[in-house]
């Protein structure tokens, strides 16, 4: 419950010492409150809230650019209000100019996120790894970077600068904007999408000396190294965006497909406890969403 979670200004001091280590931060997508709480009793240390995966669970639509930033920072909120590890949110173009910008950091603050990431896309935006993206032109990403540095209240939130110019400009130009990023004040540096390792390798050689953030999306334009190889390459900031939602879509679409061929809940339920990491039956998912919290407050103002 959220009296038993630390104060988001904690949070985003713990998420600045964790991006400080010498180990890469792993951050898994989440994109409702149920996931977040999922990946936090995983014991990871953050969580990230994926665009894409909050537009498929939301309007059961791809990620072009369909929600606004009052449904963004909606789930923004509720995310961050189950946690208590750092939640770092998408905030995809910052939902206009400047002044839109400055509002979209204010309200995103407000929601408890510890970080954010804004992109240079044109709206409507397209997810990273779709093809037909396009980028407006560098000094109006500057002034949106250096509108999100002012406008923040809390220092310590992390703000990161994502270019999705590799696509359509070249790996040269991404790195280039990246640097302008960085000099407007951003606090990590996100070259979305490079095709190939030696793309990566190219980006962290680069910008070697920056917080760098990885996306790693299955199926996506960016091949998936090892850890240890991001590690090496020096990468502060490693997202798996889309991981639990195709894990959760692929779970319910075969429980169904069972349920429709079988005719029975309680097979298709046992065929899903059974398998690695399963979470069991109702009594047994309550424990998970924090039924042993409610109880504890039930006696305590009883």
């Amino acid at each position: 419950m959220a009296d038993l979670l630390s104060h988001p200004r904690d949070r985003r001091a713990r998420l600045r010492a964790l991006l400080d280590g010498e180990r890469p931060v792993v951050a898994p997508g989440a994109y409702d409150a149920l996931t977040a709480r999922l990946v936090e009793q995983a014991g990871f240390d953050v969580v990230y809230m994926t665009g894409f995966g909050t537009t498929a669970s939301l309007l059961g639509r791809p990620d072009v650019g369909l929600l606004g930033q009052a449904e963004m920072v909606d789930n923004a909120r509720r995310m961050a209000g189950v946690v208590d590890v750092p939640l770092i949110a998408d905030a995809d173009t910052g939902y206009g100019n400047p002044i839109n910008v400055i509002r979209t950091i204010r309200e995103y603050e407000q929601a408890g996120v510890a970080g954010l990431h804004l992109e240079d896309q044109v709206m409507p935006k397209k997810c990273g790894h779709l093809a037909g993206k396009e980028v407006v032109p560098l000094p109006e990403m500057v002034a949106k970077i250096r509108a999100a540095v002012d406008a923040r209240t809390d220092p310590d939130l992390v703000l990161i600068a994502r270019t999705d110019a590799a696509q359509q400009h070249g790996v040269d130009a991404a790195i280039d904007r990246a640097r302008a990023f960085a000099d407007a004040g951003a606090d990590l540096l996100f070259v979305e999408a490079p095709t190939s390792d030696e793309a990566l390798e190219k980006v962290a050689t680069a910008l070697s000396g920056h917080r760098l953030v990885f996306n790693g999306a299955e199926g996506g334009r960016t091949p998936l190294p090892p850890l240890q190889r991001l590690r090496d390459l020096g990468f502060a900031l490693v997202l798996y965006p889309v991981s639990t939602l195709l894990a959760a879509a692929s779970g319910v679409r075969g429980m169904l497909q069972r349920l429709h061929e079988d005719g029975s809940p309680s097979i298709a339920l046992g065929d899903l406890t059974a398998a690695s990491g399963g979470i069991g039956g109702l009594d047994a998912f309550t424990q998970v969403v924090g039924i042993d919290e409610i109880r504890e407050l039930e006696h305590r103002y009883r």
